[in-house]
């Protein structure tokens, strides 16, 4: 992965911590167009009472307005946590061409061996997917999220 990818990638963890600190599950996105960040967003569910404002959804909306079209197929995402099918669906329809994401997720992530709903040739639309990138970072953020969490509650 080159450096410029780890720089979106860090931004995208920058945009997670920045969901926790707000007590929002840590997730971040960044979107980029020839190598600028347009858009950024995190998990803001909680804040906005909206179950859709994922971090991916809130990037790509972001960046929609920006660029004036609901199209974004020449955009890369750098996400720290591999998409649910709702953000999947989402990608899928703005046509983004490539994803990068952090963590892997065992129980909704869509993008892995098990269930990847990107490379389903029954959908019109395929979506380069690459997974891992400094997941142990996001990883990190996640578990000490929950950590906290239940240190406050005994319980999730």
């Amino acid at each position: 992965m080159s450096v410029a990818n780890n720089q979106f990638m860090l931004a995208a963890l920058e945009q997670a911590k920045k969901a926790a600190l707000n007590d929002e599950v840590p997730v971040g996105a960044v979107l980029v167009l020839d190598d600028k960040i347009i858009a950024e967003g995190h998990n803001l569910t909680i804040f906005n009472n909206d179950p859709t404002a994922h971090a991916e959804v809130v990037a790509i909306r972001e960046a929609c307005r920006k660029i004036g079209n609901y199209r974004l197929t020449q955009c890369e995402l750098y996400v720290t946590l591999e998409p649910c099918c709702m953000c999947a669906g989402t990608i899928m329809q703005a046509r983004l061409q490539k994803i990068y994401f952090g963590a892997y997720d065992e129980k909704s992530g869509v993008a892995s061996n098990d269930l990847n709903l990107f490379n389903d040739r029954r959908i019109n639309h395929q979506t380069i997917c690459l997974g891992g990138i400094m997941a142990e970072d996001s990883k990190r953020l996640l578990r000490q999220f929950f950590l906290k969490k239940r240190d406050k509650s005994g319980e999730i």
